[in-house]
C-alpha cells in the first residue's frame, strides 16, 4: 500500500525543504551546491535530515545522480504548492498595505537600470522618502508571480492573466560605433561592410547571428571579437572602439563619442510596465508604477 503523504502535521525545517527542492531541480549535489551557495556535505546532511523528519526515502542514488522516488516527486508537488500559497498570502498582504514605506522590488535590464531609472527614482524619493526600492538589474525575465520582483520593465508582453501590463512607449534601436573605431576602419555604408566589420555582442553570438539574419545580414562567429551578456559592459567596450553594437537611440544620444551608423539597420521595440494584479492596488506600488509610466512614455 502506498504511504499517504500528509505534511500538515509534520514539523520540518523549511531550509531543509528548500534544499530538497534545489536538489530535485538540479539532480546532483554538485550542481545544487553551486545553485544554493552551500557545500556538498551541508546539502547531504540537510537532505538526510529532511528524509528523517518525513520518514521517507526521497531520492534513489544512481552514481552521482539523485533521482526522485515516487514519494519524493509527490513531496516536490506539495512543497511547491505550499510555497506558492505562502507567496500568494505575502503578495495579498503587500497589495493591501496603505503606507508609502516598505520595500518595492523593481527589475529592468542592466542598461535601463543604469541610464533610465535614476531620473525616475529621484522623483519617487521626493514623494516617498521612506520607501526603499531594490533594483534587480537583470536581462533575465524575473518571475513576478513568485515575488522575484514586484514591478518589471520589459520589452515583451507578458502572457500570465494575473499580471497587469501597460505598454508605455515604443523605442528605437540602431547600430552605433565609437568615432575611434570609425576613424580606423571607416564608416560602413552597405550590408557587406557590416558583414566584414567587428562587432560587440550583448547576447550569445549564435543569437545575434540568427537575429541579424532576419535583417538581411550574414554575420559569422569571427565578427564578434568581444561578447558580454552584460549590456553595460558591452556598451563600454563599444565606446572604447572595439566594434559596432546595437543600442537604444535615446540612450546612445547621451554619448557624443558614439556615432549612429547609416540606416542599414533600425528596429522598433515596445516598453511594457508590468506588476502583479494584487500589488497594483497598493499605494506605494501605484505611486512607483505611475511615475515609471509617465517617465518612460516621454
Amino acid at each position: 500500500m502506498q504511504k499517504r503523504i500528509d505534511l500538515t502535521n509534520l514539523n520540518f525545517d523549511w531550509d531543509h525543504a528548500r534544499t530538497f527542492l534545489g536538489v530535485a531541480k538540479c539532480g546532483t549535489l554538485t550542481q545544487a551546491a553551486q545553485m544554493l551557495g552551500k557545500t556538498q556535505p551541508t546539502i547531504g546532511r540537510q537532505i538526510a535530515a529532511f528524509e528523517y523528519d518525513l520518514d521517507m526515502i526521497l531520492f534513489d542514488r544512481v552514481g552521482r545522480s539523485l533521482h526522485l522516488t515516487h514519494a519524493g516527486a509527490s513531496v516536490v508537488d506539495i512543497l511547491q504548492r505550499m510555497e506558492q500559497a505562502a507567496l500568494d498570502l505575502e503578495r495579498f498582504a503587500q497589495g493591501h498595505q496603505t503606507t508609502l514605506d516598505g520595500v518595492v522590488r523593481l527589475t529592468a535590464s542592466d542598461v535601463v537600470s543604469a541610464f533610465d531609472l535614476p531620473d525616475i527614482l529621484h522623483r519617487v524619493r521626493q514623494r516617498a522618502p521612506a520607501l526603499r526600492i531594490e533594483i534587480i538589474a537583470s536581462n533575465d525575465l524575473q518571475d513576478l508571480l513568485r515575488r522575484e520582483a514586484d514591478i518589471a520593465i520589459r520589452h515583451v508582453r507578458p502572457e500570465q492573466p494575473d499580471l497587469v501590463a501597460r505598454k508605455v512607449a515604443t523605442r528605437h534601436a540602431s547600430l552605433y560605433a565609437a568615432r575611434e573605431y570609425l576613424d580606423r576602419f571607416g564608416t560602413p555604408q552597405t550590408l557587406s561592410d557590416l558583414e566584414n566589420a567587428q562587432w560587440v555582442s550583448m547576447a550569445p553570438p549564435k543569437e545575434m547571428i540568427a537575429y541579424m539574419a532576419t535583417h538581411g545580414m550574414n554575420l559569422r562567429d569571427s565578427n564578434f571579437g568581444i561578447v558580454s551578456e552584460n549590456g553595460l559592459v558591452g556598451w563600454e567596450y563599444a565606446r572604447r572602439g572595439f566594434g559596432i553594437c546595437v543600442m537604444s537611440d535615446d540612450i546612445a544620444a547621451r554619448f557624443d563619442t558614439m556615432v549612429r551608423l547609416p540606416d542599414l539597420f533600425t528596429v522598433d521595440y515596445p516598453v511594457w510596465l508590468v506588476a502583479h494584479r494584487d500589488l497594483h492596488h497598493s499605494p506605494r506600488m501605484r505611486l512607483l508604477f505611475d511615475l515609471l509610466a509617465d517617465h518612460l512614455a516621454q
